[in-house]
This record gives C-alpha cells, structure tokens and sequence, in this order.
C-alpha cells in the first residue's frame, strides 16, 4: 500500500538537524577526544613546555553536547588527570588552570544531567504529537474506491507535526467524499478543531444523502463548539468533494476555500466555484450550499490546496501561481505532484507563513466509449 507524503508519514520520524534534538553527528561526539589526544601528543613530542593546557577547559562542556552525566565527568576526569601529569607540564602555577578546568568539569555534568531529563521529556512529547498526528491525519490508501489520492502536509509552526490544516478521503453507502480545510488560526491550538471537524466528517460520510447536508454537519459541529468555547468566533474554510460512482463525474462544494484545481491534459485551470460563507458562520441554519458538478475525463487530476501554498510569497511580494506552476512542472504521474509542488515551494525561496497541506485526487475512471463504437462491439459478440 502506498503512503502519501504526509509530514512525517507514520512510522517515520521527521529528519532534524542535531540542533533541533537529533542525536549528534559522530565529528561533534569525537571532538573531546580528539582534544585530548590532540594536547597530549603536542606536549609530548615538544622539546620545550607548551602553555596549552587551558584547552583541556573545553573538554567538558563539548561532551555535554554528545553526551550524558557519567561520559561527561569520565572526559572531564581525563582532563584533570592531563594537567596533574608531571611530564606535560601543562598546569600552572599556582594550579590556575587545575581549578578552573575542574569547577568547569563539576558545571559540565551538571548541565548534561539536565540536558538528558530535557531530552527524554522532548522525546516523550514528540511521540504523543506523532500520536497525535495518526489518529488526525493517518496515511492514505493507494486508492479509496474509484479514486486515487495523494496527499502532504507541512505544519508552519517549527517543531509542531500537526497544526490547523486537515484533510480526509472516505468511501461510504454515497459514494467517495473527500474534505480538505484550514480552521481558525495554526499550530497545536488549532488541533482541537480540527480532530472536531474531523470526526464530524467521518460521521457524515455514513449517514448523510448529500454534500449539502455533510457541510451541514460540518458547520453545526463548530457552532457546537464555539458555544462551549471561551470565546464564539470559531470558524473554518474547506472545500468537499463527492465523486459519483463511476467516478466521472464530481460534486463540489466550496466554504470559504478556494476551489480545486483541475489538471486536464498536462494544463492547470482554476474551477470556477463561487465560494460560500466558512464553516461555523451559519451554513446549518441559513441556505445550505448547492454542490456545483463538474464532469470529469480520464486522466484528470483535482488538485486542492491550504493558504499555505496559495499565500506564500516571492521575494517581491507576489503569490504563489499555483494553476502557472502547475502546467509549468509538467507532471505526468499525480504521485509525485505533491512533492514536486513542495520542491518548487523551497528551492525557489517562496516565503511560507501557513501550514501548507495539498489533496489530488485521480479519479480511475475506465475509457470514454462514443455510443457507436459501443453497439458496434456489441453486436460483433
């Protein structure tokens, strides 16, 4: 079964630089050794006292970055052990660089001890937001029903796997039905929203007859939670999809979102979809949303995209053209869509401020037959 490019995909942990709470890499764990080694064998192939042993001060603080409490106090050990060797001469008088080198090795300790309790809590946090993260946006099948779909997800705020954007593909007794949204605000305070959101859509796939009526859902689960809420103004755009049975065909409803695009033939055209008001701003109590139909050929991909692509910037203030870029990248195979996008995103140094989530959707649909072919293969049975 094929994974969508989820960030990360589950079961995958996201690469980081050792800076941000990966485990070092090997040139910065031996670079305490090789300082020792390094001032050991100075000194002694010298003919004359080297006046280096102040060196051996940086041992311990740059085994803290590599390492724990105990390796700590053995390197800072080695240390004070060098300056007391009476043929390297390389303490002092007056055990200058002995009493320094050892309240440094004593602070040094203490700070990798609370370096690894950090560590260990920043290891246990990052497996519930991963956690967190399986239970909103699990990966996707290859394929739902009749539709083949990809998706990626890029949190905006730094650190964070999961933030305010979702989305979902789900096949019910109405057919395949697909969400894509952006609730109020990013970040881990928007989670509570979106796993509501969320799990209201999945319900809805079950036991409503029509998009219009799943968008009902969807607006009333807000209005829902913005009564129990601190504060009334929760709301969310979203555009949702519904695709017939034979998958030529597809229903749209756009919330405030802006609507997908239509890759047809290797050319990128924005769906002309006028949006309605988002969710949590009336849908269930006003006029619910007429789903606008748009026919599908084969080969057409849907691309649904967050403000996070649409919005970013380039160096000159400009925005993201998505539907330009689109039919410039040229993909062939809508798997790779979603990283190509990306790709483009950073190599080109577009300016990004929202969390950037994409959605394509392939239907499978079988070869168009003109009607005269079809009696003609008919009757030559």
């Amino acid at each position: 079964m094929e994974k969508t490019s989820d960030p990360p995909p589950v079961g995958h942990r996201e690469r980081r630089s050792w800076l941000r709470g990966a485990p070092p890499p090997r040139w910065v764990r031996v670079l305490p050794v090789l300082l020792i080694v390094g001032v050991a064998v100075a000194t002694s192939i010298s003919e004359s006292p080297l006046d280096i042993g102040f060196l051996l001060g940086a041992i311990p603080p740059l085994a803290v970055l590599s390492y724990g409490p105990l390796a700590t106090a053995l390197l800072g050990g080695v240390a004070i052990v060098l300056l007391n060797l009476p043929h390297l001469q390389l303490n002092r008088p007056g055990n200058t660089d002995l009493l320094t080198i050892t309240f440094v090795a004593v602070l040094s300790v203490f700070v990798s001890f609370v370096r690894s309790h950090r560590d260990a809590q920043l290891d246990i946090e990052r497996t519930t937001a991963e956690a967190a993260q399986r239970a909103l946006l699990p990966p996707m099948p290859e394929a739902v029903g009749p539709v083949r779909c990809w998706g990626l997800y890029r949190a905006a705020e730094r650190g964070t796997l999961v933030g305010g954007d979702f989305y979902d593909v789900r096949e019910g007794p109405y057919g395949v039905r697909a969400v894509l949204g952006d609730v109020q605000g990013h970040g881990l305070a928007a989670v509570a929203t979106v796993a509501s959101l969320l799990g209201a859509f999945r319900e809805a796939v079950l036991d409503q007859p029509d998009l219009e009526s799943v968008a009902g859902r969807l607006d009333r689960r807000l209005s829902v939670d913005s009564a129990n809420a601190e504060y009334a103004e929760l709301f969310a755009t979203a555009v949702l999809l519904e695709f017939s049975r034979d998958a030529r065909s597809v229903r749209i409803i756009t919330c405030g979102h802006p609507p997908p695009v239509l890759l047809r033939a290797g050319t990128a055209a924005d769906i002309g979809i006028e949006p309605r008001s988002p969710l949590g701003l009336g849908v269930a109590v006003g006029t619910p949303p007429n789903a606008c139909p748009v026919s599908l050929e084969p080969g057409d991909t849907l691309v649904l995209t967050s403000d996070g692509v649409l919005e970013a910037r380039d160096r000159g203030g400009g925005f993201y053209p998505l539907t330009e870029r689109l039919t410039a990248l040229d993909v062939t195979d809508p798997a790779t869509l979603p990283d190509r996008v990306w790709t483009d995103l950073a190599r080109n140094g577009w300016t990004i401020r929202d969390d950037v989530t994409m959605l394509v959707l392939a239907p499978r649909t079988p070869p168009r037959t003109d009607p005269a072919e079809r009696a003609s293969a008919h009757g030559s049975r």
